[in-house]
């Protein structure tokens, strides 16, 4: 089978396509034939060794995969043979075949799509954990998205609307606003033209914002936390810009602020039924049809190494995926 392997610690030039050994389904778990797998920015750091997660050489990227169950192995109801599911494998996703515990896998909804389904597991279950499970937010509350076009910036503009707060769009172009106008923002700021904190004050009558959510970090986030509301909650989620600030704790002591890491995927194993719950919300919105993921980009398997650029460059605008 095909696989695009991590074999030397780099950047995405790196990365090769290779023939290697079709795995076999071992008991209580289900082998998938993977039909998309889902990109995200951490796989920009896990081919350079510098992830929370280090998985041991040769390895393949993509966390999150969709396809169908092609074999089970002893124990699992051969029932399940022919579903079409999602999973989060943390990483080796970039392959034809992957082997993972039954138990990991979630059936997807009717109508979705391979490529769409790809794109849910991380991004969105990310994004709602850190907006239901840590900061509680709630309908009327304000809610600004830093980086907002990007895979899970996107993802928190659709689920804030959702969940019926008033989403501030802040991304760094004008073509990244209109996609995130698109997926129904309330406002837009351009921080590459206008000062972030008092934008987001103005938008706010002065109250600053209740909750930020924050992917990007860099010069933007002490920004962004300067402009948060009394009890205020600001979401770390991630360094897309490279670099990790060093906030000032009298800001947060002025406010009251609540500073909340977001690491989902170590949450996800210590809380499963929480996840289970935020994984069941998710799929219904999409069942329903409020929820479909925006897919800035498919690449098949063989263009991995630019698909992984293009995330590192921030040239990406909503998920990308790789078909397979």
């Amino acid at each position: 089978m095909r696989a695009i392997m991590c074999e030397v610690f780099g950047s995405a030039d790196h990365l090769v396509l290779a023939e290697i050994e079709k795995p076999k389904a071992g008991p209580g778990q289900v082998l998938i034939r993977v039909r998309a797998a889902g990109l995200n920015f951490f796989d920009t750091l896990i081919i350079q060794n510098k992830y929370q997660f280090k998985p041991a050489l040769p390895f393949s990227p993509a966390g999150e995969i969709s396809g169908e169950i092609e074999a089970v192995g002893d124990g699992v109801d051969a029932a399940r043979l022919g579903q079409r599911v999602v999973a989060y494998v943390r990483w080796g996703g970039a392959r034809d075949y992957i082997v993972i515990d039954e138990g990991e896998v979630i059936v997807m909804p009717d109508g979705l799509g391979f490529n769409e389904a790809a794109g849910l597991m991380i991004t969105y279950g990310t994004t709602i954990y850190a907006l239901r499970s840590r900061a509680n937010l709630q309908p009327g509350e304000s809610l600004a998205v830093l980086g907002a076009a990007g895979g899970v910036g996107l993802a928190a503009v659709e689920i804030g609307k959702l969940m019926g707060a008033n989403v501030i769009a802040c991304a760094s172009s004008q073509d990244k606003l209109d996609l995130c106008a698109a997926h129904s923002a309330d406002e837009l700021v351009n921080y590459t033209e206008v000062d972030l904190k008092l934008r987001l004050k103005a938008l706010t009558s002065g109250q600053g914002v209740d909750v930020v959510y924050d992917p990007v970090g860099g010069d933007l986030s002490e920004a962004a936390l300067r402009a948060t509301a009394w009890y205020g909650r600001f979401l770390v989620i991630g360094f897309a810009s490279g670099t990790i600030p060093k906030m000032r704790l009298n800001l947060v002591m002025l406010k009251s602020v609540d500073v909340l890491g977001v690491f989902w995927g170590e949450a996800i194993v210590r809380d499963p039924n929480g996840h289970a719950q935020n994984m069941a919300l998710i799929m219904d919105w999409v069942a329903r049809g409020d929820l479909k993921p925006h897919i800035g980009h498919i690449y098949p398997l063989e263009d991995t190494p630019k698909a992984i650029a293009s995330i590192a460059n921030r040239q990406a605008k909503g998920k990308v995926i790789i078909a397979l």
